[in-house]
């Protein structure tokens, strides 16, 4: 009788660092982004996993400290790298604050090596911005003989003529100067990648321009849990109303819309008080939640107070997840107000309505349009055009059947390219295989 084949065998534990100064760690209120779901799947497969990360937080500009325990709730240790602060995120004091990050990470790493407080990792994964930390963690992987994964999360340096200080006509003068050298450290660092992530298929293309094709690569959305949402509910084959009457009647609730996310610049949010005397004056009973903070909230706040009619704005400032998903749970409409010259590809909270199963209307061509298209999950708007939003908005608000096949398209999208449930274990199981 044969002998049963042998079970296979389980990836040996790794030390993994991730190196990302710009996601908010434990104990920072919204729920895990890239690097901490990320993290948490391969603390759980019994790597030995190590995020470091800056002690000035990006998104709530404050000095952050890791909570105590991380270890024991999370599964994996949060390193924090002494930095400057800085307010704007086009300032000098950034630029400064992210070199601070790439000088101090590689300094603490030789420290803590040479003195056995760490053992040298198998892998190092940087985040693609900022520049120094990835650059650092280049020089680091090829002296410590670990593998070296970099993650594409942004078109960097194309995007960076909007951090450049000053106003407009002094970026346009430096850019080409400025941006020059940029590039050509980006491609260095492509250059000694070992593998490379990215966080949609854009940044993937962008970053692997013109490398070998034996270079392994991997895409994982930034994605969101579905989970966390109750799914819209199902809708059977209308019925046509007598003598051509709309299928929208009369007394129809309002049309819930949500825009959720940074108030900067890069949004598309001035045209949100426009869009607001538009639809009223058309008689669009719709309601427009922002939810988020930002330079732009302060503006937002007195315009809502100054509109009346059928449809208000109304601002929420930034809130507690479980506040944030009821919000998103209550409405109909997840507003991709992006605009295009950021190449954003596909923002994290385009994840969140698809989840949430909410019909998107987008300003961003390109991936995130194809997604929805390929779903019928939303319609497309004309980024900075008041007159083009408020004609999606009011053609959702006359047709509450289509509202509802988009919203059903809206979470198949969601299952299937943003599910972090599902995407996440396959970027571990990429991981281990790149690791050798």
């Amino acid at each position: 009788m044969p002998s049963p084949a042998p079970e296979p065998l389980s990836p040996r534990p790794l030390t993994i660092w991730l190196v990302n100064p710009f996601d908010d760690i434990p104990g920072e209120g919204p729920p895990p982004l890239r690097t901490w779901t990320l993290a948490r799947v391969l603390a759980a497969r019994g790597h030995d996993v190590t995020w470091w990360t800056a002690t000035w937080s990006h998104r709530r500009k404050a000095i952050r400290t890791a909570p105590l325990g991380i270890r024991e709730d999370e599964g994996f240790s949060v390193r924090l790298v002494a930095v400057r602060p800085y307010e704007k995120n086009s300032s000098l004091a950034r630029i400064g604050s992210h070199r601070d990050f790439g000088r101090t990470f590689e300094r603490l790493v030789n420290e803590s090596i040479s003195s056995g407080q760490m053992e040298r990792p198998d892998i190092i994964l940087a985040s693609l911005p900022p520049l120094e930390a990835s650059e650092a963690a280049a020089r680091l992987a090829r002296r410590l003989d670990a593998t070296f994964v970099l993650d594409a999360t942004d078109n960097w340096s194309d995007t960076s003529e909007r951090l450049l200080p000053g106003p407009g006509f002094l970026k346009r003068l430096i850019a080409p100067f400025v941006l020059g050298s940029m590039q050509k450290r980006r491609q260095a660092i492509l250059d000694a990648a070992d593998a490379v992530s990215a966080a949609t298929q854009t940044y993937a293309d962008t970053a692997l321009a013109g490398a070998p094709a034996s270079l392994p690569r991997h895409v994982c959305y930034v994605g969101a849990y579905p989970q966390e949402f109750a799914a819209p509910l199902r809708t059977i084959d209308h019925v046509p109303l007598p003598n051509g009457e709309s299928t929208a009647a009369t007394d129809s609730p309002p049309l819930e819309c949500v825009y959720a996310g940074s108030l900067e610049a890069g949004q598309d949010l001035d045209v949100l008080p426009a869009v607001v005397r538009q639809l009223s004056a058309a008689g669009v009973n719709a309601t427009i939640h922002v939810a988020g903070m930002g330079t732009a909230e302060a503006g937002l706040r007195r315009a809502a107070a100054g509109l009346g009619g059928s449809c208000r704005i109304e601002v929420h400032g930034l809130l507690p997840r479980q506040a944030y998903v009821s919000l998103l749970s209550r409405c109909d409409v997840g507003l991709v107000c992006v605009k295009p010259e950021s190449l954003v590809a596909v923002p994290y909270k385009a994840c969140d309505y698809a989840a949430a199963g909410l019909a998107l209307v987008n300003a961003l061509p390109g991936e995130l349009q194809r997604l929805i298209d390929e779903h019928a999950a939303g319609v497309a708007y004309t980024a900075g055009d008041a007159a083009s939003l408020a004609r999606a908005i009011t053609g959702l608000a006359a047709d509450r059947v289509r509202l509802a096949a988009y919203r059903q398209g809206a979470r198949r999208l969601a299952a299937a390219e943003f599910d972090r449930e599902q995407t996440y274990p396959k970027f571990a199981d990429w991981l281990e295989t790149v690791s050798g």
